[in-house]
């Protein structure tokens, strides 16, 4: 007999369902199916050109699927925009900031355009300054900052509104080492305290350091996918993928290539 006071499953944090997009005649997207546990730190990884950035653009509402659906926390990305995308922090790939703005003015227009109270703007981007490690260049205009800075106040934009799932494309890429681990730290407490990240990185040792689920993607399809142990399957992380993808060369390279 069923328990009819029992409470409905929680849905995903994302989930991705027969998700399919082309360009003309390349099929970037080959009906993806993908869950996102709610509170799970989860990995994307696949060589390039596996359709990833594809994927993520389409789940955060960037890019119109040719088919197929997304929700976040069980509201359709493309039926109710407003809504799926106030839930969503989004560090996409190549997307362009407003970069002559001062890193400050950018973190404090991003968190009016979400209609934060006036009162909680200037606390919480003061925080998102220290938290990247941006002080010293908070009022100088984006345009002048490096790749790494860049990527910091664009993962600060991300944060401002604290979403409840946190979507991030390479985050790591060109910050240095000592801004990598304190970014490593506000996300673990991220997740601890609810939210959902999901990354999309080359690093496997980062995946497999930081992930408790992954998915391995592939010429727009999902190759594997579950708790990092189970995509494993007793292996290091970087060699199952090499086994899943393929394309290994295992020769020493050409003889001239060998100095005398």
């Amino acid at each position: 007999m069923s328990d009819s006071n029992a409470s409905p499953p929680t849905p995903p944090a994302l989930q991705i369902s027969s998700l399919v997009k082309r360009f003309g005649e390349k099929v970037a997207v080959a009906g993806i199916d993908l869950d996102v546990p709610a509170g799970s730190f989860f990995g994307l990884v696949g060589p390039n050109g596996a359709g990833k950035t594809t994927t993520l653009s389409m789940a955060t509402g960037l890019l119109r699927p040719d088919a197929g659906g997304v929700r976040v926390h069980g509201i359709d990305v493309w039926a109710d925009p407003v809504a799926a995308k106030r839930m969503i922090g989004n560090l996409a790939d190549g997307v362009r900031l407003f970069d002559r703005l001062t890193g400050e003015q950018l973190i404090t227009y991003t968190a009016m355009m979400f209609g934060l109270p006036r009162a909680e703007i200037a606390p919480r981007v003061a925080d998102l300054i220290t938290l990247m490690d941006l002080g010293e260049a908070a009022g100088t205009i984006v345009a002048d900052y490096s790749a790494g800075m860049t990527k910091k106040v664009a993962l600060a934009c991300a944060l401002v509104h604290a979403p409840r799932l946190l979507v991030l494309d390479e985050p790591f890429e060109s910050v240095d080492p000592v801004s990598a681990a304190n970014i490593e730290d506000v996300l673990r407490g991220y997740t601890a305290s609810g939210g959902t990240v999901i990354v999309s990185s080359h690093s496997m040792d980062l995946v497999q350091r930081m992930c408790d689920h992954v998915a391995v993607i592939a010429a727009g399809r999902v190759l594997a996918a579950g708790t990092v142990d189970a995509v494993r399957a007793g292996e290091s992380l970087q060699d199952r993928f090499v086994s899943l993808v393929g394309g290994r060369h295992t020769s020493e390279g050409p003889q001239w290539l060998r100095p005398s």
